[in-house]
Protein backbone atom coordinates (compact mmCIF):
# COMPACT_ATOMS: atom_id res chain seq x y z
CA UNK A 1 0.00 0.00 0.00
CA UNK A 2 1.16 3.56 -0.46
CA UNK A 3 1.18 5.17 3.19
CA UNK A 4 -1.52 6.73 4.40
CA UNK A 5 -3.74 5.95 1.56
CA UNK A 6 -5.66 2.71 0.85
CA UNK A 7 -4.56 2.64 -2.82
CA UNK A 8 -1.95 -0.33 -3.98
CA UNK A 9 1.11 0.32 -4.87
CA UNK A 10 1.05 -1.65 -8.35
CA UNK A 11 -2.40 -0.33 -9.33
CA UNK A 12 -0.75 3.36 -8.97
CA UNK A 13 2.82 1.77 -11.06
CA UNK A 14 4.55 1.12 -8.03
CA UNK A 15 4.66 5.18 -7.55
CA UNK A 16 5.05 7.03 -3.71
CA UNK A 17 5.82 9.98 -2.33
CA UNK A 18 6.09 12.40 -4.61
CA UNK A 19 5.71 10.40 -7.80
CA UNK A 20 2.70 9.73 -6.39
CA UNK A 21 1.68 13.21 -5.30
CA UNK A 22 2.46 14.55 -9.14
CA UNK A 23 0.42 11.95 -10.39
CA UNK A 24 -2.65 13.06 -8.25
CA UNK A 25 -2.06 16.66 -9.18
CA UNK A 26 -0.77 15.80 -12.98
CA UNK A 27 -3.73 17.95 -14.46
CA UNK A 28 -4.68 20.25 -11.52
CA UNK A 29 -3.46 22.24 -8.85
CA UNK A 30 -5.86 21.53 -6.01
CA UNK A 31 -8.15 18.22 -5.36
CA UNK A 32 -11.72 18.05 -3.83
CA UNK A 33 -12.67 16.53 -0.03
CA UNK A 34 -14.25 13.47 -2.15
CA UNK A 35 -10.90 12.80 -4.02
CA UNK A 36 -9.26 13.29 -0.48
CA UNK A 37 -11.77 10.68 1.10
CA UNK A 38 -11.09 8.44 -1.93
CA UNK A 39 -7.46 8.22 -1.51
CA UNK A 40 -6.68 8.06 2.21
CA UNK A 41 -9.74 6.05 3.22
CA UNK A 42 -10.78 9.01 5.79
CA UNK A 43 -14.75 9.91 5.82
CA UNK A 44 -15.43 13.55 5.23
CA UNK A 45 -16.00 13.83 8.80
CA UNK A 46 -12.88 13.22 10.15
CA UNK A 47 -10.92 15.32 7.52
CA UNK A 48 -13.13 18.36 8.15
CA UNK A 49 -12.30 17.85 12.05
CA UNK A 50 -8.91 17.67 11.20
CA UNK A 51 -9.12 21.15 9.52
CA UNK A 52 -11.25 23.13 12.90
CA UNK A 53 -8.78 21.66 15.04
CA UNK A 54 -6.01 23.37 12.98
CA UNK A 55 -3.84 20.30 11.92
CA UNK A 56 -4.70 21.06 8.40
CA UNK A 57 -4.89 24.55 6.77
CA UNK A 58 -8.27 25.27 4.87
CA UNK A 59 -8.51 23.83 1.57
CA UNK A 60 -8.21 27.10 -0.83
CA UNK A 61 -11.60 27.08 -2.83
CA UNK A 62 -12.53 23.83 -1.62
CA UNK A 63 -9.68 22.44 -2.87
CA UNK A 64 -6.65 20.77 -1.14
CA UNK A 65 -2.84 21.24 -1.73
CA UNK A 66 -0.30 18.58 -3.12
CA UNK A 67 0.89 19.92 0.61
CA UNK A 68 -2.21 19.78 2.26
CA UNK A 69 -2.97 16.26 0.74
CA UNK A 70 0.20 14.71 1.84
CA UNK A 71 0.31 16.00 5.66
CA UNK A 72 -3.19 14.48 5.65
CA UNK A 73 -1.61 11.35 4.63
CA UNK A 74 0.89 11.75 6.69
CA UNK A 75 -1.40 11.85 9.86
CA UNK A 76 -3.44 9.27 8.48
CA UNK A 77 -0.40 7.11 7.87
CA UNK A 78 0.31 7.51 11.76
CA UNK A 79 -3.31 7.63 13.78
CA UNK A 80 -3.99 4.03 14.34
CA UNK A 81 -0.92 4.37 16.88
CA UNK A 82 -0.08 7.63 17.55
CA UNK A 83 -2.74 10.36 19.44
CA UNK A 84 -3.50 12.38 16.84
CA UNK A 85 -1.81 15.50 19.52
CA UNK A 86 1.41 13.75 19.21
CA UNK A 87 1.02 13.89 15.47
CA UNK A 88 0.14 17.20 15.03
CA UNK A 89 2.98 17.97 18.30
CA UNK A 90 5.74 16.34 15.71
CA UNK A 91 4.17 18.00 12.72
CA UNK A 92 4.48 21.61 14.41
CA UNK A 93 7.92 20.57 15.56
CA UNK A 94 9.20 20.13 11.93
CA UNK A 95 7.18 23.00 10.08
CA UNK A 96 5.50 25.11 12.97
CA UNK A 97 1.68 25.84 12.36
CA UNK A 98 -0.29 24.39 9.02
CA UNK A 99 -1.36 28.05 8.34
CA UNK A 100 1.92 29.54 7.68
CA UNK A 101 4.38 28.61 5.68
CA UNK A 102 7.04 30.92 6.53
CA UNK A 103 8.10 28.42 9.32
CA UNK A 104 8.63 25.72 7.74
CA UNK A 105 11.55 23.71 7.49
CA UNK A 106 10.36 21.66 4.17
CA UNK A 107 7.44 21.40 2.28
CA UNK A 108 5.36 18.46 3.55
CA UNK A 109 5.30 16.79 -0.28
CA UNK A 110 8.54 16.66 0.37
CA UNK A 111 8.32 15.05 3.97
CA UNK A 112 6.00 13.02 2.65
CA UNK A 113 8.42 11.78 -0.09
CA UNK A 114 11.17 11.49 2.78
CA UNK A 115 8.98 9.32 4.80
CA UNK A 116 8.31 6.91 1.68
CA UNK A 117 11.38 6.55 0.76
CA UNK A 118 12.47 5.56 3.70
CA UNK A 119 9.69 2.92 4.17
CA UNK A 120 10.75 1.79 0.55
CA UNK A 121 14.22 1.52 1.31
CA UNK A 122 13.44 -0.63 4.62
CA UNK A 123 11.31 -2.65 2.59
CA UNK A 124 14.00 -3.70 0.11
CA UNK A 125 16.33 -4.71 3.01
CA UNK A 126 13.22 -6.75 5.25
CA UNK A 127 14.97 -10.19 3.95
CA UNK A 128 18.03 -9.10 6.45
CA UNK A 129 17.25 -9.61 10.13
CA UNK A 130 18.94 -6.56 11.31
CA UNK A 131 17.19 -3.80 8.27
CA UNK A 132 14.70 -2.51 11.14
CA UNK A 133 17.47 -1.87 13.69
CA UNK A 134 17.61 1.60 14.83
CA UNK A 135 21.33 2.15 13.04
CA UNK A 136 20.00 0.70 9.77
CA UNK A 137 17.22 2.80 10.35
CA UNK A 138 19.14 6.11 10.48
CA UNK A 139 21.50 5.30 7.79
CA UNK A 140 18.21 5.09 5.37
CA UNK A 141 16.96 8.63 6.89
CA UNK A 142 20.50 9.93 6.37
CA UNK A 143 20.91 8.49 3.01
CA UNK A 144 17.52 9.71 1.79
CA UNK A 145 17.72 13.29 3.45
CA UNK A 146 21.23 13.54 2.10
CA UNK A 147 20.27 16.25 -0.30
CA UNK A 148 18.13 18.14 2.33
CA UNK A 149 19.78 21.86 2.30
CA UNK A 150 18.57 23.49 5.47
CA UNK A 151 17.12 26.75 5.68
CA UNK A 152 17.94 27.30 9.46
CA UNK A 153 20.41 25.86 11.51
CA UNK A 154 19.66 22.50 13.40
CA UNK A 155 16.58 21.76 11.01
CA UNK A 156 18.69 19.08 9.33
CA UNK A 157 18.92 17.34 12.62
CA UNK A 158 15.43 17.97 13.60
CA UNK A 159 14.10 16.83 10.45
CA UNK A 160 15.93 13.60 11.05
CA UNK A 161 14.80 12.68 14.29
CA UNK A 162 11.29 14.03 13.81
CA UNK A 163 11.33 10.77 10.67
CA UNK A 164 12.70 8.32 12.61
CA UNK A 165 9.60 8.81 14.46
CA UNK A 166 7.35 8.64 12.05
CA UNK A 167 8.87 5.80 10.27
CA UNK A 168 8.99 4.04 13.26
CA UNK A 169 5.13 4.74 14.27
CA UNK A 170 4.47 3.46 11.02
CA UNK A 171 6.11 0.04 11.59
CA UNK A 172 4.40 0.08 14.89
CA UNK A 173 0.93 0.63 13.22
CA UNK A 174 2.17 -2.48 10.50
CA UNK A 175 2.93 -4.59 13.62
CA UNK A 176 -0.41 -3.77 15.44
CA UNK A 177 -2.41 -4.74 12.11
CA UNK A 178 -0.64 -7.71 11.58
CA UNK A 179 -1.47 -8.90 15.31
CA UNK A 180 -5.07 -7.73 14.80
CA UNK A 181 -5.38 -10.14 11.72
CA UNK A 182 -3.14 -13.22 13.76
CA UNK A 183 -5.78 -13.05 16.36
CA UNK A 184 -8.93 -13.31 14.17
CA UNK A 185 -7.58 -16.01 12.35
CA UNK A 186 -7.50 -18.11 15.84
Amino acid sequence: MIPGTVLEKKAMGDATGIVFLNKIFYITDGIMLSQVKEIAGTNGSTLQNWVKRGWICKPTNKRYSKDQLARILIINMLRKNTPLERIDFLLRHINGSPNSRDDDIIPESVLYDYIARIIDKMAECSDDDASLAVGSLKKHIQDCTADYNEPITGAAKRLRKALEIIVLSYYSTLITTYTEELFEKL
